[in-house]
């Protein structure tokens, strides 16, 4: 069988989705199974030894330049060529609906107009998933994935699940023990404040490294690095390369964000701080913990003026780092 998963950003949403490909595997060994992914984020997929073929586009480059319309429809229709027997849209938007449609296939599936914002996607698919909106996001990435092909996904596989993040990369003189601190995000009220970060690095009394992801990130974590003997910014590298730092910290703080997520694919000890966003994108575990504001969460209607995240106390995320780290 051939698998065409098309999912395209954010980093957050691609890590969710990609604990189905163990099942998929166990269940349909020889199954080739390709993934369509905006050409940024192919780093997250690298190396996982269940994707056959990493299929990149750059349907953003569109924004800059209209005329790019013409250069990724190429693409696509050459991804067409490999004559999938089912393409899988796992981001239920219109783009990526229409992404599933140009590389074509017997069966084109994706989650039905209920279960996504924009429902005019499920025009596209001939084979429909239904699933709660406001459901864990987890559960539904790996429903819309599996289900048709008639894998039926559990709580419990999915917090038995192993590793699916993998690198290739090395990086020098990192310690034997260190954590790391993720400080951004897409909205600032996502954002948990740095001096808290700080008060919990000195807490904690703990090497601690910083991943920034833009110059504003790095300024922040400049700041931050003068305000503690504990932390350090760690150097901006690729994203196999960060697969890697993750995997050998002994605690990653953060923000629901990409890198944040990262942990938990890698089953590596986290806390995901929440504020406007709901934590239900994403499984606690014994040692992914979650640490929510106490403000409530619209799953239909994110309210990004909700800056309750910074109200949470540092002592709080502070007692469950002690218990991770025991």
């Amino acid at each position: 069988m051939k698998i065409c998963i098309v999912k395209l950003s954010a980093m957050g949403d691609i890590i969710h989705a990609m604990v189905a490909l163990q099942f998929i595997k166990k269940e349909i060994p020889n199954a080739q199974i390709d993934w369509v992914v905006e050409s940024g984020f192919r780093g997250v997929l690298e190396n996982n030894p269940h994707i056959d073929n990493i299929l990149p586009i750059n349907l953003k480059s569109i924004k800059k330049n209209k005329s790019e319309i013409f250069n990724q429809y190429k693409i696509l229709k050459s991804y067409s060529k490999n004559n999938y027997d089912i393409v899988i849209d796992a981001q239920g938007l219109l783009k990526s609906a229409i992404v599933s449609k140009i590389i074509g296939a017997k069966i084109i599936a994706g989650f039905d107009k209920e279960s996504i914002r924009e429902g005019i996607a499920s025009f596209f698919y001939n084979k429909k998933v239904h699933i709660a909106y406001d459901a864990n996001t987890i559960d539904r990435n790996a429903t819309v994935i599996c289900e048709p092909l008639c894998i039926k996904i559990t709580g419990e596989k999915i917090i038995n699940k192993d590793k699916f993040l993998f690198s290739s990369s090395h990086v020098e003189n990192l310690p034997e023990f260190f954590n790391l601190f993720v400080i951004g995000s897409t909205w600032e009220s996502r954002n948990y404040p740095k001096e808290k970060f700080v008060e919990i690095a000195d807490a904690l009394k703990i090497e601690t490294f910083v991943v920034c992801g833009s110059e504003e990130e790095h300024q922040k974590a400049l700041w931050m690095q003068e305000q503690s003997e504990h932390l350090h910014v760690l150097p901006r590298g690729s994203l196999d390369e960060l697969k890697f730092v993750i995997s050998k910290c002994s605690l990653l703080i953060g923000n629901d964000t990409g890198p944040t997520h990262m942990a938990w694919g890698l089953n590596v000890a986290s806390i995901t701080i929440f504020g406007p966003t709901p934590t239900n994108r994403v499984y606690v575990t014994p040692i992914n913990r979650v640490v929510k504001s106490k403000s409530e969460v619209n799953h239909y209607k994110l309210n990004k003026n909700d800056f309750s995240i910074c109200e949470i106390e540092a002592d709080e995320i502070v007692k469950i780092a002690k218990e991770l780290l025991s």
